[in-house]
């Protein structure tokens, strides 16, 4: 037999956790035809991965490329950490189905797309036609169904609301979703009742489809949010997957334990809850996050009447500065802005910014938000690092960027994003072979066959013959993070090999124009 592709003399990690082992691959097509001693195989072309490390291609399970899949198809942050599928549709916004009067998230409003869509058949046209990188499994977000049914007040769905939602995301997952996740910090979400989210997880449930969730809380309310996510499970009976597990605000540092023995309980009792966890101890999400619930209801113009009305920002501001207590402005960093006048505080902490602006920090806030008109991005430093760890350390918890693709270059080149978006797997890769983390078997698990269960992707995960031909070769002295909070915009170092369904990515530490990545169903 001749191979189309042959990987030959590395040492393969095939994802199970079993330690690695020297020999070869052959890939036919999109698929693994053979493993074993292939030395006098021939093949159409081969690489050669003496000292390298060969692995099933790395699953981030917590993305939200969706939308830019479409117009950056490259994938480069992605693809340089040896990423070749991506969950998309993370913490209750997806890019389809679009339904009423429904807005795309604020940092994809302005983006340039090939095309229009509505449903998620609509959308995965657009993603053929774009040919992207990597492959995509797409989850359903509640938030996008509920605002394109209910609006954006903060209320849960009326039944005849309810039905229309549970019809809609049936019909988004026939035509191919693998899920549906909820933002519950978000609003309207988090003014939705549970029994909301348990009549939906109930239609993933029937299709054997997962439920992933970003909670109610990561800090103040963190027992009581993983208790209400257990609920949802136990009632739904659909499989529970806990979005970014952390400990926010070193007040709540101590719980995690707790929080530990919550889930270890659940899977005990025969619940189907994971969890997953980027390497890092900021998070990042919309700056406004951080003004109060009241204030972000009803959709963006509402939100900037309220800040226009002095006597509304006051409360606003009042409510702000009690609210922050131990953590100031120090801890909160501007990320990606819009508003060109803006750019300048891109990187720096409010406090900077605030000195910059001749402001109080909490003015300074306020004025970034009103004027790039809730368009801004944050990253807030508030975790613990060794609660981090030992989050990473559980064998159930799996590995995801929590961000979008971005690019060095082009039009995902412009902002401010977390370096998580370009150094979540490479820098645990890192870690594991200095030691710093569980061993490199295990590691590369957590990237792939663990992620390929838990969303319940077909043939994917492990390198095993017949298995989809997607594989990483990495070089274990070079293999690292280069991105950083000040530049994050830097490429990962030590993937020399990336194949996506049997297609050369990245050959010899550089992008090939040759992308095979698809929508799976």
């Amino acid at each position: 037999m001749k191979f189309d592709l042959l990987i030959k003399n590395g040492a393969v990690l095939d994802g199970t956790g079993a330690e690695a082992v020297r020999t070869d691959i052959g890939i036919c097509g999109e698929r693994i035809i053979e493993i074993g001693d292939l030395s006098k195989a021939d093949a159409k072309q081969v690489i050669d991965a003496t000292g390298q490390i060969v692995c099933p291609g790395f699953i981030d399970v917590h993305s939200h490329s969706d939308a830019y899949l479409l117009i950056e198809p490259r994938a480069s942050s992605k693809v340089f950490q040896g990423i070749t599928t991506e969950v998309c549709g993370n913490c209750g916004a997806s890019a389809a189905p679009r339904l009423g009067d429904a807005k795309l998230p604020s940092d994809w409003q302005d983006k340039p797309f090939p095309g229009t869509w509505s449903t998620v058949s609509e959308y995965r046209e657009l993603f053929d036609q774009a040919k992207p990188a990597v492959n995509e499994a797409l989850l359903i977000g509640h938030n996008t169904l509920h605002r394109g049914v209910s609006g954006y007040e903060p209320r849960g769905a009326t039944p005849d609301e309810l039905k229309e939602m549970c019809r809609a995301l049936e019909q988004a997952l026939d035509e191919g979703g693998c899920g549906m996740s909820t933002g519950l910090i978000y609003p309207p979400a988090s003014a939705v009742p549970a029994d909301e989210i348990i009549a939906l997880a109930k239609v993933c449930a029937a299709k054997n489809k997962i439920y992933t969730s970003h909670m109610r809380s990561e800090g103040k309310q963190l027992l009581e949010a993983i208790d209400e996510a257990l609920t949802i499970g136990r009632k739904s009976g659909a499989r529970i997957q806990i979005s970014h597990l952390k400990t926010s605000g070193k007040d709540n540092w101590h719980k995690l334990d707790a929080a530990l023995e919550k889930i270890e309980a659940a899977r005990a009792e025969g619940i189907e809850v994971a969890a997953d966890r980027y390497p890092y101890t900021a998070a990042s999400t919309d700056l406004d996050i951080i003004l109060p619930d009241w204030a972000l209801y009803d959709g963006k113009a509402a939100v900037l009447a309220r800040l226009a009305d002095s006597d509304v920002r006051k409360k606003i501001r009042d409510e702000i500065l009690e609210g922050r207590g131990e953590f100031g402005f120090s801890t909160v960093m501007i990320g990606s802005v819009e508003n060109p006048a803006l750019h300048a505080l891109k990187g720096m902490k409010v406090d900077d910014a605030a000195k910059r602006l001749g402001m109080e920090p909490v003015d300074a806030l306020l004025h970034v938000i009103e004027k790039d008109e809730l368009r801004t991005g944050g990253i807030f430093f508030g975790m613990s690092e060794e609660n981090m760890w030992k989050i990473l350390a559980q064998p159930w918890v799996m590995i995801g960027c929590d961000a979008s693709l971005r690019a060095p270059d082009g039009i995902l080149s412009k902002d401010h994003p977390h370096p998580r978006a370009y150094g979540s797997f490479t820098k645990l890769l890192r870690a594991s072979l200095d030691g710093q983390t569980v061993p490199l078997p295990e590691m590369v698990r957590k990237m792939t066959s663990l992620a390929a269960e838990q969303f319940r992707l077909k043939d994917r995960g492990v390198l095993k013959k017949g298995f989809f031909a997607d594989v990483v070769v990495f070089d274990p002295a070079k293999v690292k993070e280069n991105t950083t909070y000040a530049k994050p915009h830097q490429l990962s170092g030590g993937v020399e090999t990336l194949v996506v369904n049997g297609t050369l990515t990245i050959e010899g530490g550089k992008l090939t124009s040759n992308r095979s990545g698809r929508f799976l169903d």
